[in-house]
Parts: structure tokens; C-alpha cells; sequence
């Protein structure tokens, strides 16, 4: 089994990292940290040591200094459940789900997970099932319903559902061998464009400017990562757009925030004007919906030459599912994770990993290969596509090994959190308690300098660079 060292060189060398700079990162901790047999603990140490590096190498670039990355397993895995640890005025989150998301049985036996918290996904399982949205009508409805019946018709509806696989049903799928030829994370030239200059500034990414068309959980990790480097980070959404209010606020620390009606001209042509001067683009649309309003990677990096530009998607760019919408949730359903936890359990259907990994590690992925790529454009110029996906990193993660009685530790409490990884700071909303950044670069330590605010409360335009 690798050691997090190893595992964390990996994910550095194969993007383009130099092996040197691994001399200068200090991994505390000892596995497993919370119960699962996976490990997923490892899996966000090492992924915000990679992003966290990036950002130091990016601080060497610019200011010819060195300095040590230090991350410690248990405040990684605080981070990777930080909305769960973050309080408003002193007041916990409030239920995360929807009164029908989850998990259901069909039919045939099997176990179904309906993920319903945007209310378009919720009515297109009521409409499929022909029922109301209440709990015990959508599971009387799916017992006439086979599994895998269930799971196409909702997606073609628009719903987000998966069927519980085991890894070997998986496995056999078309779309699994497709995710076996891609890489963890691809970092690919787009286009020509000269080198772009580092701004003036005292932190990694001081003056780098990142547009952020994300929601929910990965995505929005890294635009949170890059704004605690110091990065001008600009999330935007529209006054329509489904939104999870908690994941908003713990997402939205360090952020700038602003509406753009992306469907109208007007609002196109200011995606356009902000676009001249970014350096990154990050999204998480339903693969090929940017495309459609003409801002696919190639579209953008016209626009802006020398852009880098992010795409998160659920089951990978290839493959039969590469436009399938998904959640972190519904991806560790079909890709046997919970088959396995619940196996190893002792449990007659799914158990959920302890968090929400493949989400928080694809998001610091995200948030390492946009400053990979950047820093390589310092160099060769070019505009440059990162890609990633939550199955591609359920894979790794797969891969990684299983910890033998690791479901029998004990989990990670709320109040040794508290103790340990928490910061107080003002929000649009209230007193924030939040989990600090987890990477500890030591001279250039991460924060954010701008309060979460609520959706839309800046204007589409930079703040002046320094």
C-alpha cells in the first residue's frame, strides 16, 4: 500500500511537477482518521498537499523563495467535511437533504439513490414515478419499477438518480473501461498564446483572476482553495439558478459573487468582457451546456488567449456518460463504494463513505491543475484545458487500497474540531465559524481576505489589481 508521500507524488510528478519540490512538504498524521475502509482521509491529504505545493511553487516563480507545505491528516479531513463542521451565529446546519432523497428500493430487489435537493431533479422523479414528493409514495411507486429501468428514465427525464453497483457491475460497464484510458486529471494545450506575466503581488496568485461558474460542493472547493492563495476569485451565478444555501456560505469564503443572465446577449457579452482579463475559468456545467451559449475551452481560449479553463464533470469527458449529470453521492452509489462499505459493514444495501471525498478531492484537483497549468503558461505560453471528474477520482481512490477494520474507527467529533481547526470571521450572513485552510505554507499562509457573501452581491467587473 503507497504511503500518503507516495501518493501525493504521484498526483505531482504526473502533472508536470518537479520531483525536488516534494523535499518541502511535511505530511503529519497516522490513518485511518474516520470510519471507512477506504481511504479517504489520505485521499484529502493528498490532494490539498498537491494544490497547496502548487501554490508554493507558484510563490517560488514569482519571488525566487522557498517555502515548506505542511498538511496534517486530521485537518484534512475537517476540511473535507467543512460545511458540516460550520456554524452561523453559533447555529449548526440545518437537514441537508430533501424529504425524498436518498436511497430506495425497487422492484427487482435493488437500491436506488435520488438526489432531489434542486427542485427540477425532485419533479423529474415525481414525473417519472407518477406520484407526489413525499417519502412513502415515491418508494410504494418504485417497487413496480426494476432498478436499472428506473435509473435511465430519470435520467432522460432530467433527474439525477444511480443505481447501487457492486465494483464488478461497474467494472463491466462501457463507461468504466472508458474512465480506465484517462488519467486522474488531464492538463491539455488548447491553443496559441504568449506567455502571460505574473501580476505585481504578495501571495501565490495576488492578481490572478478566476471566474468560478460552480455550485454545490467541488467546483466551489476550488475557487475557495485558489482565493486562499490570494487569488481574485469571482463566482458567478444567476438570481434563477437552484442553489444549496450552507454549501453557499462555506464556499463562499474569499469570494466575490455576482449574477449574469448567461441565456440573454447582454449577459453573454458580459461573460465576454470579464473573460478578456482572466486567467482562469473554472465551470461545472452538465457537460456541453457552455458550449451551447459559446463558451466551450476552444471558444474561450479565443476570447482570451493564454486562458486556463477548468471543466468539472461527473462520470469523465469520455465514455457513454460523459454527458450524465451526477453528485458525489450518486457517483459513489453506482461505482461500488457503498456496495463495498455497506458490504463490509454488514449492512443489507448502501453505506455512504464518511464524507463527501469525491467531491472535496476533485475540487483541490481542480484547484492544483488550474495553478499547474498557469504556471506552465508563465512559461511556454498557450491557453490550456484541465480536466477532471468525480468518477475519475473515485477510481484513484478505489485504486488507493482498503484498511483493514477501518470502519471500526472511531469517528472525527464535531467538538475536537472545534478545539483544534476553527476560525471566527464576519460573513453577508452573520459570525462565521469555519474550518481553516489545511495547507500551512510558511511564508505565504493561506486566508481569505473577503467574507462569504449572499449570491449576487458584487458588480460583474475585477477590483483593481495592486
Amino acid at each position: 500500500m503507497q504511503s500518503p508521500a507516495d501518493i501525493l507524488r504521484d498526483i505531482w510528478t504526473t502533472a508536470g511537477g518537479d520531483a525536488a519540490a516534494l523535499d518541502r512538504v511535511r505530511l503529519t498524521g497516522i490513518e485511518p482518521q474516520i470510519p471507512s475502509s477506504f481511504r479517504v482521509a489520505v485521499a484529502g491529504q493528498a490532494t490539498i498537499a498537491a494544490a497547496g505545493l502548487a501554490a508554493a511553487e507558484i510563490w517560488k516563480l514569482r519571488s525566487g523563495q522557498e517555502q515548506v507545505v505542511s498538511v496534517d491528516l486530521r485537518h484534512a479531513v475537517a476540511e473535507c467535511r467543512s460545511e458540516r463542521y460550520l456554524r452561523l451565529d453559533d447555529k449548526p446546519p440545518p437537514p441537508a437533504w430533501d424529504a425524498i432523497a436518498g436511497v430506495h428500493r425497487t422492484g427487482d430487489g435493488r437500491f436506488v439513490r435520488c438526489h432531489t435537493n434542486f427542485p427540477h431533479h425532485r419533479d423529474a422523479v415525481c414525473k417519472v414515478l407518477g406520484c407526489e414528493a413525499e417519502r412513502e409514495k415515491v418508494q410504494a411507486a418504485l417497487m413496480q419499477w426494476k432498478g436499472e429501468d428506473f435509473e435511465a428514465a430519470a435520467y432522460a427525464a432530467g433527474g439525477v438518480v444511480a443505481l447501487m453497483r457492486s465494483y464488478d457491475e461497474w467494472s463491466a460497464l462501457p463507461q468504466a473501461r472508458a474512465l480506465a484510458e484517462l488519467p486522474l486529471l488531464s492538463i491539455e494545450k488548447i491553443g496559441e498564446a504568449p506567455p502571460r506575466p505574473w501580476p505585481q503581488g504578495d501571495r501565490p496568485l495576488a492578481g490572478l483572476r478566476v471566474l468560478d461558474l460552480s455550485r454545490v460542493i467541488a467546483g466551489p472547493v476550488a475557487g475557495r482553495t485558489l482565493a486562499a492563495h490570494g487569488a481574485d476569485v469571482l463566482l458567478v451565478s444567476g438570481p434563477e439558478l437552484p442553489a444549496i444555501p450552507w454549501l453557499t456560505i462555506d464556499t463562499g469564503r474569499g469570494k466575490l459573487t455576482t449574477f449574469i443572465e448567461l441565456k440573454s446577449e447582454a449577459g453573454r457579452a458580459q461573460l465576454c468582457e470579464l473573460l478578456e482579463d482572466a486567467d482562469i475559468f473554472s465551470q461545472g456545467y452538465r457537460p456541453r451546456a457552455l458550449a451551447a451559449l459559446g463558451f466551450a475551452p476552444e471558444e474561450v481560449a479565443t476570447i482570451s488567449p493564454g486562458i486556463v479553463y477548468v471543466t468539472l464533470s461527473a462520470y469523465g469527458h469520455a465514455g457513454t456518460w460523459a454527458e450524465r449529470r451526477g453528485f458525489d453521492s450518486l457517483v459513489q452509489t453506482t461505482t461500488g463504494f457503498n456496495h463495498a462499505e455497506g458490504q463490509t459493514a454488514g449492512v443489507d444495501g448502501p453505506k455512504e463513505l464518511p464524507a463527501q471525498i469525491l467531491d472535496h478531492a476533485t475540487g483541490y484537483l481542480m484547484a492544483f491543475g488550474a495553478m499547474m497549468a498557469r504556471a506552465r503558461q508563465a512559461r511556454e505560453g498557450g491557453s490550456w484545458h484541465v480536466r477532471v471528474s468525480l468518477a475519475q477520482t473515485g477510481r484513484w481512490l478505489w485504486n488507493l487500497g482498503r484498511l483493514d477494520g477501518g470502519l471500526n474507527t472511531p469517528d472525527l467529533t464535531g467538538e475536537a474540531v472545534h478545539a483544534a481547526f476553527i476560525e471566527r470571521m464576519p460573513s453577508g450572513f452573520g459570525m462565521l465559524k469555519a474550518v481553516q485552510h489545511s495547507a500551512l505554507l510558511s511564508k505565504t499562509p493561506a486566508q481569505w481576505s473577503r467574507p462569504a457573501m449572499p449570491l449576487g452581491s458584487h458588480p460583474a467587473q475585477w477590483p483593481a489589481r495592486s
